[in-house]
């Protein structure tokens, strides 16, 4: 067997070409390739003998560990049938499963007391997903499950409850008018996919998402789902808690800033003044001087002469 992987790989090589398998075999790998090749085949031979023994261990260790589990899931469902509307509130909570929703679903499952995710005996072969609905105005079930399996043929097939509506209430029916209606007026249509299709569609088992969803992380912990709103709350007032500190110490910054500011302003707008009044008087005395000593020295003399000659009337009648 050790040599099976890669002596079939060159008898194919031969069938393309018309050559012997010797042939084939001596042009393709030298003899210490050939040897390296079967002792990689041999190791690999042994790797997925053990990886297949891991997985029937650790399906073992799965089986022990979901009968463990189980008393805690119905403990948990106890102490969750005293809280109101708490699947509900999960569901809706949940990214992938509120996209979903439609508005009257929503209302349906605020009946909706019970949630449990059964696997098989044998893991592998599959599970089912079990709602428990108080009595309502919407269907006559107490419990509609929608469960997982390998078909006879060995692929995954699904098989679900047929939901018994009471008269007037059937969903789907609704919801499948309200989309033949959007489709007749031309305008855009809402998801084709709704909890109830969901809940009785079978085309496509093996990439059911929902139904990966509320196996894999509905059911291990919904509580992280119903709780999102007041997680997000505390975290968005331990937000804006910080952010009033924050803004606190900025505002305290900005008004020393601006007193800084103000302060260097007001010095600077004064020095400024003192300045120009610095520069005004040495225009004043520039020009003065520059009056004089431009050739304005006749008139100057002029000027004192014409003076000179005043004070001397003057005191002529006192003499």
């Amino acid at each position: 067997m050790a040599t099976t992987g890669p002596t079939q790989k060159k008898m194919r090589k031969s069938d393309g070409t018309g050559a012997t398998g010797d042939g084939d075999e001596s042009r393709d790998y030298d003899a210490e390739t050939q040897k390296a090749l079967e002792e990689i085949d041999a190791c690999q031979n042994e790797i997925d003998a053990l990886n297949e023994k891991a997985s029937e261990e650790i399906l073992k260790v799965e089986q022990k560990y979901n009968k463990l589990r189980k008393p805690f899931f119905e403990k948990r469902n106890d102490i969750i049938k005293r809280i109101p509307n708490f699947w509900v509130t999960a569901f809706v909570n949940h990214p992938q499963i509120s996209a979903i929703l439609e508005e009257e679903e929503e209302e349906c499952l605020h009946y909706l007391s019970k949630l449990e995710v059964e696997e098989f005996e044998d893991i592998k072969s599959g599970y089912r997903i079990k709602f428990y609905f108080d009595e309502n105005p919407y269907f006559e079930n107490d419990a509609l499950i929608k469960e997982f399996h390998l078909g006879s043929s060995g692929d995954p097939a699904s098989q679900s409850t047929p939901i018994k509506w009471k008269e007037g209430m059937d969903l789907i029916k609704r919801h499948q008018e309200r989309q033949q209606q959007m489709k007749n007026s031309r305008k855009r249509a809402h998801q084709a996919r709704t909890f109830f299709t969901w809940l009785i569609d079978h085309g496509d088992p093996s990439a059911d998402d929902i139904a990966e969803v509320i196996k894999d992380d509905m059911w291990p912990n919904p509580l992280q789902y119903f709780l999102v709103p007041d997680i997000e709350v505390e975290n968005g007032l331990e937000g804006e808690e910080d952010d009033s500190d924050e803004d606190v110490g900025d505002d305290s910054v900005v008004v020393v800033e601006e007193d800084d500011g103000d302060d260097e302003d007001l010095d600077e707008e004064e020095g400024d003044i003192d300045d120009e009044e610095e520069d005004g008087d040495d225009d004043l005395d520039e020009t003065e001087g520059g009056e004089v000593g431009q050739g304005d020295a006749p008139n100057a003399k002029k000027k004192a002469t014409d003076l000179a000659s005043a004070n001397a009337s003057e005191e002529k009648p006192s003499a």
